[in-house]
This record gives structure tokens, C-alpha cells and sequence, in this order.
């Protein structure tokens, strides 16, 4: 079963200079237990469509349904909960409790079955020793822990999140996105996930779609973009450098190469009528002492910066 369908959506603000094109007829979909990265630049329409679909926005035209519930009707709030922009989306000044119970109430939780949602979350968010410090006196790990504790609080099926590692360290970073991972293996939810934190996307999202300037470029399984970009690019490691008349040498020969790490290693990508036979004797030509040589593998930020800039 689909939990998202959007189709043909479109957004346009109005401003003192006219009318602007936040989403131009994107169409995608999202299945039941999956989790599935929005990717996408500033001003791509990443937080627009997550607003549409929680129904924060009305679209201008199109089609958004959660569950098969237009995101304009306020039914939606029984089917989705959402995470905005980090954890901006908690009451500062009411205590950890407080807020989990706020948020279960809003969503017509029964008071007791409120407490005892709060109490497991607080639990499984390791937020123990905090449950009644208010919100403006936890760390930022503890905030982000805070905001996803009560977007769940509300037990709806789809969650929608937008940059929830945002400001973390690395260590909180890795154990959110174990959290995420979770939700869907033991609790069945299905995730849509806006982050700039490529690590966070490819770590957690199965499929990702990319958008650039309101419009989908991409919408494919991470797997299949990372095939897509997989290129004939080597890793150079240089055991004296690279002076700058072996750099003028090769860059004559190997246009693609990139010096790396000041000047001591480099990439190159090699066309399709050459093999890394042709690499290294450009590099033995140069007089250039190579220390070791190894695939250069695409990463999702990789695909990403390649596909909005018109690559793929």
C-alpha cells in the first residue's frame, strides 16, 4: 500500500514582487515501511512538500494523500506527525514529560494511555534524567531526542522528518539513525527523511529522491545511483608530491586529473577508450613516484552534486 502518493504537486508563494514556483508538478510515492531520503539544495522545496504532505501548506494544484487522505483535510493529523527543521516543533519553556504529554493530548491520546506512551519514550530515548528539566535546558542531542520522541508520541503511521540530525555530533548523529532504523523494523512506520547530512540518508534511506530548483531529478534506490556514477576514477597516493611540471604534463594527457591533499595524491577519471595502463604510464612519463592506486568509489554526495548539476 502507498502511505504517500503526490501527484502533479504544485506550490507557489505569493511576495511583493509576484508569485513564486516552490514546487513545479512533482509526482512521487512512498511505500508503507519504507524509509525514503528527500534530498535536495536550499530553496529545492524539501521543507514545502514535507509542510504540504503534514498539512501546515495547501498545495496550489496537484495531488497530495497520505494513507489516501487528502493532506488538506484535517483527518490527515490521525495518519501523520512531523519533525520541522530540527527540533523546533518542542515547547521550551514545558518540561520533557510536559511536552509528550501536550503533544498525546493534541492528538486525542487518552490521558493514561498519554502516561504511559510518555514513560516508554522517555525510556527508550534515555531521556530519564531529564523528564522534568524543560526543554530550553537540554543539550541539542537532547532536544533532537525530545522532537522525534514527540512526533512519536502520537503513534500515527507515517513520520515526516526534516533534517533531525541537525546541529548533532557525530556520536548522537549515529545513534538517532539507529533509532530511525528501528521504527520501521519493530513499529512498522513509514519515514520520509529531508536532510542535507548525506551520511544520515545513505546510512538510513533504502530509495531517495532528488530535487532541484521545485522539480524531481532523480527517484531511484540508492544502490541504482551509486551503480549510475560508478566511473573509471583511480586515487592516486604520491610519494614526493607533484611538481608543477609533472602536474602540466598530465593535465595535458589526463584532463579529468585533480590534485588532492596538497599535492600529495590525485584523482583522475579515465574516458572509456583508456585504461589505468594508460594512467600509469603518464605517470611514469612525468617522472612522478607513485605510492599506491586504488578505485575512486562514488558516494551518495557524490551522486547527489552530479545529478543537480545536470550530469546524469
Amino acid at each position: 500500500m502507498d502511505a504517500v502518493v503526490v501527484s502533479e504537486l504544485v506550490k507557489d508563494y505569493r511576495t511583493r514582487k509576484g508569485s513564486v514556483r516552490a514546487l513545479s508538478g512533482i509526482s512521487f510515492q512512498v511505500r508503507e515501511g519504507e524509509i525514503v531520503g528527500l534530498l535536495g539544495a536550499n530553496g529545492a522545496g524539501k521543507t514545502t512538500a514535507i509542510k504540504v504532505l503534514s498539512g501546515l501548506l495547501h498545495a496550489t494544484s496537484g495531488r497530495a494523500e497520505v494513507f489516501g487522505v487528502p493532506s488538506s483535510r484535517p483527518e490527515v493529523a490521525r495518519y501523520v506527525a512531523a519533525l520541522l527543521e530540527g527540533s523546533r516543533n518542542v515547547y521550551w519553556r514545558l518540561s520533557v514529560e510536559e511536552n509528550l504529554r501536550f503533544f498525546a493530548g493534541l492528538q486525542g491520546v487518552p490521558p493514561r494511555e498519554a502516561r504511559r506512551r510518555s514513560a516508554d519514550l522517555v525510556a527508550r530515548f534515555g531521556l530519564g534524567d531529564k523528564r522534568r528539566t524543560t526543554a530550553n535546558l537540554l543539550s541539542q542531542g537532547m532536544k533532537q531526542k525530545l522532537a522525534l520522541a514527540c512526533a512519536l508520541v502520537k503513534g500515527t503511521p507515517l513520520l515526516l522528518l526534516d533534517e533531525p540530525t541537525l546541529g548533532l555530533d557525530v556520536e548522537t548523529s549515529h545513534e538517532l539513525r539507529g533509532m530511525i532504523r528501528e521504527l520501521v523494523v519493530s513499529e512498522g512506520k513509514t519515514v520520509l527523511l529531508s536532510s542535507h547530512d548525506m551520511g544520515v540518508v545513505e546510512d538510513t534511506c533504502a530509495r531517495v529522491v532528488i530535487l532541484s530548483r521545485g522539480r524531481i531529478v532523480a527517484d531511484d534506490l540508492v544502490p541504482n545511483l551509486l551503480a549510475l556514477f560508478q566511473t573509471r576514477a583511480y586515487r592516486v597516493s604520491l610519494r614526493d608530491g607533484l611538481p608543477a611540471q609533472a602536474r602540466a604534463q598530465l593535465a595535458a594527457r589526463l584532463p579529468t586529473l585533480r590534485p588532492l591533499e596538497a599535492e600529495r595524491a590525485l584523482e583522475v577519471e579515465l574516458s572509456p577508450d583508456q585504461d589505468v595502463y594508460v594512467l600509469m604510464d603518464a605517470l611514469r612519463e612525468a617522472g612522478v613516484a607513485v605510492e599506491g592506486v586504488s578505485r575512486a568509489e562514488p558516494d551518495l554526495e557524490d551522486v547527489f552534486l552530479r545529478i543537480v548539476r545536470g550530469e546524469r
